[in-house]
């Protein structure tokens, strides 16, 4: 409604057009005289049989716009050549709503005298003590209330009262205004908000503050089955939220969606507020009605600083979703090394398979992601190694820290480029297979790095990356590798090779 009232003073409509295509010029003249209170220009189009009560495509009149610009000399003499003072536009808005939407009193008296129906609603079903609570008029409040003695604390269409709009839009001296009135309420709206949950979702702290101070009632529910805090989350706004914490909000309500507060948090990668949830005690684990927890919303939109977070809380990082996904799925599915990198180093499950029977690495295979790859076929074989010797908590020696990214140090490149020259340039076709076998890499760690690179020398891309993975997991776990490829090349009858 905000949106359409503005029209009065900006003028076009909202779809661009202007509200007075097909008028006469002299009708138009008429009518941006109104606007602009320009007594001689209204005098002299009356004189020339304008009218006055003309409307736009809108339904508006000429006394529609003098009130909704306040020109107060304009409406005076609109009044005092008879124009009718209840005509309503399309959106029924009256002069008397107007009045009270831009909140001026003498014009709203002058409309009163003429006999304006004082209970009049619009569309919305909004009377005039809904448009002056909305919008903070203190002075038409009290001369609808205590003067004219109207009884207009009803329900919009929505089902909102008065004191729903003032919390809503954060008009904190009308809420205190209404409280003395007795026009305060508890009740709900048709989506089921209190008044708490509109101020909460817009953000308007001082508003909460007053309210905490009149109800006690601060998990109520709507239809979503969202709580005030939940949708101060939601809207991002971070004081509201620090405010129903302190006030003791259950901050683990879930909505119809089981969607939490971290969620939306996570969804949308909002770092600080999903440590003000951690902190406060959210469970970070539940799971929304896809069975998604808020790790896997954080992946699934690229949110690396936020699912951080959670691994560093130490969330569940195995919970599947309803697709039988651990976030790694997802991580691998999009392509990011930076959240394949994090979930790797918190030891998720390498092996879990999804409904279509895909690994992790099954995964980034099918959608040709090579880096990726390569850095869960490492994180398989370091993990394979920790689970020979029985002890989760050997760590890779400080020169070479866990890492699964390709490796670009200076301190291995001698080594890298040794091993390209041995892939492009010295090992046979089927060599590089039988490489892999010796050192003990799994059949679907071998078929996962030929599914890329087709043809008659594709081998030598497939054997360059498998030695580089190869080279990784030997300098993990300390061995020596000019020694661990020696033997290799002595295994696979290549003796020419070793000796070189």
């Amino acid at each position: 409604m905000k949106e359409l009232v503005e029209i009065f003073v900006k003028g076009p409509s909202r779809d661009g057009s202007s509200q007075m295509e097909m008028l006469l010029p002299a009708e138009k003249e008429f009518l941006n005289a109104a606007k602009s209170n320009d007594i001689n220009t209204l005098s002299r189009c009356l004189n020339k049989k304008v009218q006055i009560n003309i409307k736009t495509e809108l339904g508006r009149t000429a006394l529609h716009f003098a009130v909704a610009n306040m020109n107060e000399n304009a409406v005076a003499f609109l009044l005092g050549h008879n124009a009718v003072v209840d005509i309503k536009d399309k959106h029924g808005m009256n002069a008397f709503l107007l009045a009270a939407w831009f909140g001026h009193l003498s014009i709203l008296k002058m409309l009163v005298e003429k006999g304006a129906d004082q209970k009049s609603t619009n569309e919305e079903g909004m009377n005039a003590l809904h448009c002056a609570a909305q919008n903070n008029h203190a002075s038409i409040v009290q001369y609808l209330i205590k003067d004219a003695q109207l009884d207009l604390n009803k329900p919009t269409e929505k089902g909102k009262k008065p004191y729903h709009l003032a919390a809503e839009h954060g008009c904190l001296e009308m809420v205190n205004m209404l409280a003395e009135f007795e026009y305060t309420t508890q009740e709900k709206d048709k989506e089921g908000n209190t008044a708490l949950h509109l101020a909460g979702k817009n953000g308007h702290t001082l508003v909460i503050e007053e309210l905490l101070r009149e109800w006690n009632l601060i998990d109520e529910e709507n239809e979503e089955g969202e709580t005030a805090f939940y949708l101060a989350v939601a809207g991002n706004h971070q004081e509201c939220v620090q405010l129903l914490l302190e006030a003791g909000s259950d901050i683990n309500i879930l909505p119809k969606t089981d969607l939490s507060s971290l969620h939306v948090a996570a969804e949308r990668g909002d770092v600080s507020m999903a440590l003000i949830l951690i902190n406060a005690g959210m469970n970070y684990n539940v799971q929304n009605n896809k069975k998604e927890t808020c790790l896997h919303l954080a992946v699934k939109n690229r949110h690396t600083s936020v699912a951080q977070l959670l691994v560093e809380s130490k969330c569940d990082v195995n919970i599947v979703d309803e697709r039988n996904q651990n976030p790694l799925h997802l991580a691998a599915e999009l392509g990011r090394t930076d959240l394949v990198e994090l979930l790797l180093k918190a030891d998720i499950d390498l092996k879990q398979k999804d409904k279509q029977d895909k690994t992790p690495l099954g995964v980034a295979a099918r959608v040709n992601h090579i880096i990726i790859v390569d850095m869960i076929i490492k994180a398989e074989r370091y993990c394979t190694w920790k689970e020979k010797i029985q002890d989760s908590s050997v760590i890779p020696t400080r020169s070479y820290p866990l890492s699964f990214k390709p490796d670009h140090t200076t301190e291995t490149s001698q080594l890298r480029v040794a091993i390209w020259s041995l892939a492009n340039h010295q090992l046979k076709p089927k060599d590089w297979k039988k490489l892999a076998v010796q050192w003990n890499f799994t059949e679907e760690q071998i078929k996962a790095i030929e599914e890329q690179w087709t043809g008659s020398k594709s081998y030598k891309e497939h054997g360059h990356r498998m030695l580089l993975i190869w080279l990784h997991g030997v300098l993990l776990t300390g061995k020596n590798p000019v020694k661990d490829l020696y033997e290799g090349l002595i295994n696979i009858e290549q003796r020419n090779l070793a000796g070189k």
